[in-house]
């Protein structure tokens, strides 16, 4: 593995959920551990089965792994962390500021940028501190910090008084106010992951077309604030062997192929490792010893068990969908787990029906033209553009806000409206605009990856609010964007899963932090599964036994209303192909 060549004592692997970056950590931490080194595990993943993996509880408290000598365990918790970081900032002053001022501090500091950055706050010290991680040789990062929260990180400190004088827009930079004590730390901090001589950034996606576009603007993002040291590791491919008597496993291997000669050019550059798909599930250190072997694939599955689950399926949900003749579908989820494809395939099905359909995404990374790849009556397509939308607001609040400023001021607003979130505001508004057609039609809504997607709703609650604060509900009628998201009438969530352990629990999570929001998530769809295809190889159909307890627990645990999608041969690009999603 090229990126174990001469390591250097940070490590950190980032990649969307179900590519394996946490299996590929701890494979990493145990190889390490076992070569005589002193090792920390550190997972800042919000979903982080770290424990699971090793059979151990191990929480926000290092915990040595008992039978791995030499390696040492920490899960931090964002939610916790961010909780704290509220505390911390709002507490002293309680009782010493008017209540609306300490009110106005905690909406600030509400949002996903907070819980990003209380994430970062509390392994800075694990990058600064050296009596802190003084024992340790390597410390192995499942989840890097984003490009987004680095650079939250490095924006100037004149902004604090700035916004506290009541001059800017703030778009997400509450979660950092009165924090320049810490900004000499959060420095070093930063530094420390742009030395390569110190830290080794690890890119983990799957062989697919949309993982590595991913990957690709991650590696462009990092890139841009310095931290250009990164290794490329492709996770998951299947081996060649297993293609020779199941044309799906045949299809796939063509699939994975192409996908890699055709990767962008950025990420051909890059020092690469290639990993085969294993049979098993990556639990345990026995497991995880192998996977950076290539051993031969063993099933303990026989060729003619039955395996397809008898599940409902996604024409099951359409039906239920078009009796309302109109309203908003949202599709979320994960980057990489096929919400694009899902929301063009419920679109095409319901236009197909003769009901009126927006097709819509505001995914910087989605190509619905891609996927559809032709036209059909009563099916509209549009897209947010991202850069164009927020490149509108910019010049918005630059020629009415910053008309007032002198010179000084008005710079100080351009840096603020730099920061990643002003991009959120930006599509929120657009957003907006398209969700009031839904009383007349159907919108189906392919949104952004879901970190991205939860700024979109902490700005639509602020919105909200601040209209419920400035009318008299009593006197006037009025509907916010989030009242018509949190109208179960109006508006359907469809959250997109994986039949994997990572993705069934970022997708939880997910819907717990809707249910905050006051939405509902109407149904989950499990899509691209091996255990719905009628696989013939025997390590694909190892893979769908593995599948069969994920799916059980989304229909027993997390939802009253699903439905399995099946991988298919083909891609589902076309309209044709992806009536064949729905049963057509």
């Amino acid at each position: 593995m090229k990126f174990l060549d001469r390591p250097p004592r940070f490590l950190f692997f980032t990649g969307k959920g179900g590519v394996g970056k946490t299996s590929v950590a701890c494979a990493t931490a145990i190889h390490l551990a076992e070569t005589g080194r002193k090792v920390l595990l550190v997972s800042t993943d919000p979903a982080s089965n770290v424990g699971q993996v090793f059979g151990v509880n191990i929480g926000n408290t290092i915990t040595a792994i008992a039978n791995v000598p030499g390696l040492s365990a920490l899960e931090i918790d964002p939610q916790a962390a961010a909780q704290a970081y509220r505390d911390r900032i709002v507490g002293p002053v309680r009782g010493l500021l008017p209540e609306s001022v300490v009110k106005s501090m905690e909406e600030q500091l509400s949002g996903a940028c907070t819980t990003e950055i209380a994430a970062f706050d509390e392994f800075t010290a694990l990058l600064t501190d050296s009596a802190l991680t003084a024992g340790y040789d390597h410390i192995v990062f499942d989840t890097a910090p984003t490009g987004h929260t680095m650079r939250l990180l490095q924006l100037p400190g004149a902004w604090s008084g700035f916004l506290d004088a009541g001059k800017g827009d703030a778009s997400c930079l509450g979660p950092l106010a009165g924090l320049e004590k810490q900004r000499e730390q959060y420095k070093a901090a930063v530094d420390a992951l742009a030395d390569s001589r110190r830290t080794r950034l690890i890119l983990v996606a799957r062989a697919q077309q949309a993982p590595l576009r991913e990957v690709a603007r991650t590696h462009a993002e990092l890139a841009a604030i310095g931290l250009s040291q990164q290794h490329l590791l492709i996770n998951g491919i299947l081996p060649q062997s297993e293609a020779e008597n199941d044309p799906l496993a045949a299809a796939i291997h063509e699939r994975e192929l192409a996908a890699l000669q055709n990767m962008p050019d950025v990420l051909q550059r890059l020092p690469c490792d290639r990993l085969m798909l294993k049979p098993f599930n990556m639990v345990g250190p026995t497991a995880l010893r192998q996977l950076f072997e290539d051993t031969p694939t063993t099933t303990e599955i026989a060729v003619d068990s039955p395996l397809e689950p008898d599940e409902p399926k996604l024409s099951d949900l359409v039906d239920e969908i078009a009796q309302d003749q109109h309203g908003l579908i949202l599709l979320m989820g994960k980057g990489g787990v096929g919400k694009t494809t899902l929301a063009a395939a419920i679109a095409v099905e319901l236009a197909r029906r003769g009901l009126p359909v927006h097709l819509t995404t505001s995914d910087p990374a989605a190509h619905l033209s891609e996927t559809l790849n032709g036209t059909l009556d009563n099916l509209a397509v549009s897209r947010i553009d991202p850069q164009q939308e927020t490149e509108r607001y910019r010049q918005y609040v630059l020629e009415t806000k910053g008309a007032k400023l002198d010179e000084q001021g008005r710079a100080l607003l351009e840096e603020d409206l730099r920061s990643p979130c002003t991009e959120e505001i930006a599509v929120f508004q657009a957003f907006s605009a398209i969700i009031r057609e839904a009383d007349s039609q159907f919108v189906v809504m392919d949104t952004a990856p879901t970190g991205h997607t939860l700024l979109l709703l902490d700005a639509t609650g602020a919105y909200h609010r601040e209209v419920g604060r400035q009318m008299d509900a009593k006197d006037l009628h009025y509907t916010t964007p989030l009242m018509r998201l949190q109208d179960q009438h109006r508006t359907k969530v469809l959250i997109v899963t994986l039949a994997e352990t990572t993705p069934v629990l970022e997708a939880a999570n997910l819907q717990a932090d809707l249910k905050r929001a006051g939405m509902a998530v109407w149904a989950w769809i499990i899509n691209a599964s091996v255990a719905a295809s009628k696989a013939k190889s025997p390590l694909l159909r190892q893979r769908a036994a593995n599948e069969l307890p994920e799916i059980e627990a989304v229909a027993t645990q997390h939802t009253q209303r699903h439905a399995v999608v099946p991988l298919l041969q083909q891609e589902p690009i076309g309209v044709e192909r992806l009536l064949t999603l729905v049963g057509h």
